[in-house]
């Protein structure tokens, strides 16, 4: 559902140029007399309920579609298209699907994800307020704006940190965030698509800051090098707002072309460097406070000198313990966390039992799905949830590596795919009360079979 400051927006703005196209009288009826209302934006259409007489909705699509949609086009806003809803018709209904297989779509932005959430310490300091700047002035003195560091360090959170400022203090700027596995999945469809090409150039060029993570997986494909060098250009040359983050600078990027590297280091790199121990004790801290948890000093300790630098794996072993607690139903305690670690990460027979197919399954029986349908190639939202969720439980149950649960686990997915589905319903569990509690429904299911 779209924000309601940023609906009507963009609901003034496609007003302001219809009025210039559509007659006065039509005009009036729909527009100035709210004979139709927006409610919501869903992929690249702007959805608008009918609240005038029956059979008008006929006349808008037919009559005056065009011109709206014109109107909509020129607000360079990123929308191209409307979408009529009328209560209770079969012809103009509003499904939970539609907008589902936009190729466009931006990718979700946890609002968890703030300035004030990021915990900063001597590794992230400078990263965070060259964010902050480019979050309080955007198009400006740090354009392009690239961070690069290790997975798990931060780079998202600072990223969509920026996204949910822009949200809140400027709302009328157009933010995407988005994936380069999201970008290259558009540009492939965008060469099969009827009007591809255009859309895809609207989508990505219509917008005040385009943000795009994991960009070093842009190597090695030519094309979309292609499709990006030209975006690039023209968002800069209008002064609009490029954030970028890679697992490492951009002349360790191989196969990068000259020209997108030389542009990357013309803004401003920064690095995220690991947290130092007092610094994941203060993220664990923060974490837990989340979860509405308090961990005793002796944990805290334990958790933060007993891991790798990956934050999103110091968060993974706290959830653990948080879990392990619920689970036997006793209080977090020093003995309680090495128990909860060494039953999910060492030889421990509770781990030995867990395997993939324990997990696939017991996600099929949970969602009521078969086998087939998880690891095959359908976009229902409700097999693409199952499949996601359970690609989740198979990195945070067993953490096996990307590649081998995609390829072999999975039915021959991308291990950036995998990546996404991860790191989505991580982000979603800590958003929804209603998917945290299917995770655990169903690691439930796995532990005691």
């Amino acid at each position: 559902m779209a924000e309601s400051s940023q609906l009507q927006f963009m609901w003034k703005q496609i007003c302001e140029q219809a009025v210039k196209t559509i007659s006065p009288i039509s005009y009036n009826h729909f527009f100035e007399n709210k004979g139709i209302e927006p409610i919501d934006i869903r992929g690249r259409k702007i959805v608008l309920r009918f609240t005038t007489e029956q059979n008008a909705e006929s006349f808008l699509v037919h009559k005056i579609g065009d011109k709206l949609r014109e109107a909509i086009v020129k607000c360079d806003n990123g929308l191209t298209d409307f979408h009529v809803y009328v209560e209770g018709s079969d012809t103009f209904k509003l499904d939970e699907e539609d907008g589902a297989e936009d190729a466009f779509q931006a990718s979700p932005i946890n609002k968890s994800f703030t300035f004030d959430s990021f915990v900063v310490g001597p590794g992230t300091k400078f990263a965070y307020a060259a964010a902050k700047a480019v979050a309080e002035d955007p198009g400006q003195t740090l354009n392009p704006l690239f961070i690069y560091g290790e997975s798990g360090l931060g780079k998202t959170h600072l990223m969509q940190a920026i996204a949910n400022h822009l949200a809140e203090h400027s709302p009328e700027k157009k933010v995407l965030y988005t994936t380069s596995e999201n970008f290259l999945n558009g540009f492939i469809d965008s060469l099969t698509q009827k009007a591809g090409a255009t859309r895809f150039r609207l989508h990505y060029r219509n917008v005040d800051v385009l943000m795009i993570d994991d960009i070093q997986f842009l190597k090695g494909k030519t094309q979309m090098q292609e499709a990006f060098f030209h975006t690039f250009n023209e968002l800069s040359a209008q002064n609009k707002q490029i954030v970028l983050t890679s697992d490492r600078p951009p002349k360790e990027i191989a196969t990068l072309e000259d020209r997108l590297r030389t542009r990357f280091e013309g803004g401003m790199i920064v690095d995220i460097q690991p947290p130092t121990v007092e610094t994941k004790i203060a993220i664990l801290k923060r974490k837990a406070l989340d979860k509405k948890c308090c961990l005793p000093q002796d944990v805290l300790e334990f958790l933060a000198n007993n891991t790798s630098n990956d934050v999103r794996a110091l968060e993974g072993r706290l959830t653990k313990v948080i879990f392990a607690s619920k689970l036997h139903e006793e209080p977090i305690t020093l003995q309680l966390a090495r128990l909860a670690l060494n039953e999910s990460v060492d030889e421990t027979e509770t781990q030995e039992d867990i395997t993939p197919e324990k997990i696939v399954s017991s996600v099929c029986a949970y969602f009521k799905q078969s086998k087939a349908d998880l690891i095959g190639k359908s976009k229902k939202a409700d097999i693409v949830k199952a499949r996601q969720i359970c690609a989740y439980l198979l990195c945070d149950m067993l953490s096996l590596p990307l590649d081998f649960i995609g390829k072999e686990i999975l039915g021959g997915r991308d291990h950036t795919t995998i990546m996404y589905a991860r790191d989505k319903m991580e982000k979603l569990a800590n958003l929804n009360e209603r998917i945290a509690k299917e995770i655990d429904d169903i690691k439930n299911i796995v532990l005691k079979k």
